[in-house]
């Protein structure tokens, strides 16, 4: 026996996925007697979600039984849709709710507390105090099922030192609860950067080891703010890393937090670890070329990029430049807003060749407003020739002049292409006086390096002495002289652990940045010189498995990259293949095996090659020449297959 449902009407009740209903009858839009297809489920639903579809269809529709009137249908219908939502959302948006006291909060923990299968819980458009914070998490302890707190805008009105201690009850009961977050929505509440401390613990918990979405919208994180982030995010992907499933966070945003070149700089350094971002947001940050740059070498190492959204932030010729080498890289970009980004006429050069060069995905380019002159204007739209996915060229506000105008126009029209092309109404004019102009932007340029300069000043002594080396003692005359600075280069060619940690911070981005992988050998001579220095110590192991990462990780994802070549050239040089050339192997095997040891059990690291390490494990003699980890490691392998 079936309950048939009108498929209209399913879609009609609200956007709710019909995950476990199955189509019956004709698949053509009607059958031959002109009938609505319709969907079936058994009689006895598997599941609330069915059992609530069922019933709302059952009181919209009427198709049967007892006809009730319109308006008390309706009624109904609403009250349910103010909170219960399909799949497993308990929905309290902009309800204006004042919860002060946990007097106030009593219908919303009932509620919590009664709904089985809490996957989703929006909070955002209320108010939320201390008080009323605690007796929620309280309620919010026993629901594990919860993937996604959408808690925008659910500060209005409160002290800034309200907010922190709220976040905290929250986050600790979301730990409590053993949850599994995969979207977090903290946007529009303006905590500052001690609000981020309110859910730091919260980041670095288990709860956030399945992370996927991170939103922080127009939050006022400062530079501190952005700094505290970065590293709660370094440190769950640690932390999740030695559990065997490193944070995958696709989509951060954190547009309006006057994160500024610091800021930027640091949350780069983690994106260049983590390396699975898809979109990153951050809009009107105030962040100059440094930034920008920072940014840009980190997002080289996240192949998977389809949005970047960094609208209203200041990019000038640098910045512009150096995000135009990493889009060359990057092959699955869809969205690009560098709109009110000065990136100038030279930057758009640079970003229209890396566009002619790929990005045959692409759907949206926007350089608005950027102090663009024609010439370069047209460069751009003749790069976009082959782009058949690109819905969206903006290049509006920008120096073209009306004649300029008419000829991007006609560029266009000679691709079939002009639908494309958005507004050109603000178009600032074409600009005569070159020189001066250049003049200009010289001058800017030149400002803006004293400005640099000024900043390093202003950090401080304290922040001078965590980026120095520390110092060693010079035994004749026992005075302390300053280590030599240290570059990839030097590291590479001779390395040691000391030199991989004076690297600082970003040591992983910079290795991987500077490493051609699309050169096998290369990757293979980095990744033993890396390894060679591992050493069982927190702070070294830490280093040598985080540059591992992003080297192998931008490796293995890249497409020019030659995964077989790769594991052929390794054991050839791990002792383990003979080869006609005359290669040494390695002297000591437990670097590359510890690190081999961490490798197997990432995301990137490809199923196909785990088989042939398995074989060379169990009948290659070399690997008697190094007994430790060997079984952990062939089981990683047998799990990998």
């Amino acid at each position: 026996m079936y309950v048939q449902l009108s498929l209209r009407g399913c879609f009609e009740t609200s956007a709710v996925e019909l995950k476990e209903l199955r189509e019956c009858g004709p698949t053509s839009k009607s059958d031959k007697n002109g009938r609505e297809p319709v969907f079936c489920c058994r009689n006895e639903p598997s599941s609330p979600l069915i059992a609530e579809v069922c019933f709302r269809s059952m009181l919209l529709l009427s198709a049967s039984c007892v006809k009730m009137a319109s308006e008390d249908i309706t009624k109904l219908a609403e009250s349910l849709a103010k909170t219960k939502v399909g799949g497993g959302q308990l929905s309290f948006k902009g309800q204006s709710l004042k919860l002060n006291t946990a007097e106030d909060a009593e219908e919303v923990i009932k509620q919590i507390e009664e709904f089985d299968g809490l996957e989703a819980l929006r909070l955002e458009g209320n108010t939320v105090g201390v008080e009323a914070a605690k007796v929620i998490a309280k309620a919010l302890e026993k629901k594990s099922e919860l993937k996604r707190c959408h808690w925008s805008d659910m500060f209005t009105g409160r002290l800034r030192s309200e907010i922190p201690p709220a976040l905290i009850s929250l986050g600790d009961a979301l730990i409590t609860a053993g949850a599994q977050l995969v979207e977090l929505d903290l946007s529009d509440n303006a905590f500052g950067p001690d609000g981020v401390r309110g859910f730091e613990a919260l980041l670095k918990s288990p709860a956030c080891y399945t992370l996927q979405e991170l939103r922080l919208n127009n939050c006022g994180m400062g530079i501190g703010g952005g700094k505290i982030l970065a590293t709660a995010l370094k440190e769950c992907h640690r932390k999740s890393s030695a559990q065997g499933k490193p944070l995958a966070l696709k989509i951060f945003v954190a547009g309006r937090n006057r994160l500024e070149n610091d800021g930027a700089t640091a949350l780069a350094e983690a994106f260049g670890i983590i390396g699975t971002l898809e979109e990153v947001h951050m809009p009107q940050n105030g962040i100059n070329h440094p930034g920008i740059t920072a940014l840009a070498q980190a997002f080289a190492i996240n192949p998977l990029l389809k949005v970047i959204n960094l609208n209203d932030n200041t990019f000038t010729e640098k910045g512009a430049v150096a995000m135009a080498e990493t889009l060359k890289a990057l092959r699955q970009i869809e969205v690009i807003n560098f709109g009110d980004c000065l990136v100038r006429s030279k930057g758009a050069v640079a970003i229209a060749d890396a566009v002619k060069e790929g990005l045959h995905k692409l759907k949206e380019l926007n350089l608005s407003f950027c102090e663009i002159k024609r010439d370069a204007a047209l460069t751009v739209a003749e790069a976009i020739e082959d782009k058949t996915e690109l819905e969206k060229l903006d290049l509006n506000g920008n120096c073209l002049g009306e004649e300029g105008c008419e000829q991007l126009q006609e560029i266009l029209e000679g691709f079939n292409m002009a639908a494309v092309l958005g507004s050109l109404s603000d178009d600032e004019g074409e600009e005569e006086d070159d020189e001066e102009e250049e003049e200009d932007e010289d001058e800017e340029e030149e400002e803006e390096e004293e400005e640099e300069q000024q900043q390093l000043k202003e950090r401080g002594q304290g922040e001078q002495e965590s980026l120095t080396p520390k110092k060693i003692i010079d035994s004749q005359d026992s005075t302390p002289v300053p280590s030599p600075p240290v570059d990839v280069a030097t590291f590479l060619a001779f390395p040691s652990p000391e030199k991989l940690l004076r690297l600082g911070p970003k040591c992983s981005v910079l290795i991987a940045q500077q490493t051609d992988t699309s050169d096998v050998e290369k990757v293979v001579t980095a990744l033993l010189r890396i390894s060679s220095v591992f050493k069982d110590e927190a702070p070294v192991k830490t280093a040598v498995h985080e540059t591992t990462d992003a080297l192998m990780r931008k490796a293995f994802t890249s497409a020019t990259f030659n995964s077989d070549a790769f594991i052929t050239s390794l054991l050839i040089h791990m002792g383990l293949l003979k080869s006609e050339e005359k290669i040494k192997a390695v002297p000591s095997l437990y670097g590359i095996l510890m690190t081999l040891n961490h490798m197997v059990q990432q995301d990137y690291f490809p199923k196909s090659l785990a088989p042939v390490l398995s074989a060379f494990w169990l009948f290659g003699s070399a690997w008697t020449m190094c007994h430790i980890g060997r079984e952990q490691l062939f089981s990683r392998f047998q799990k990998k297959t």
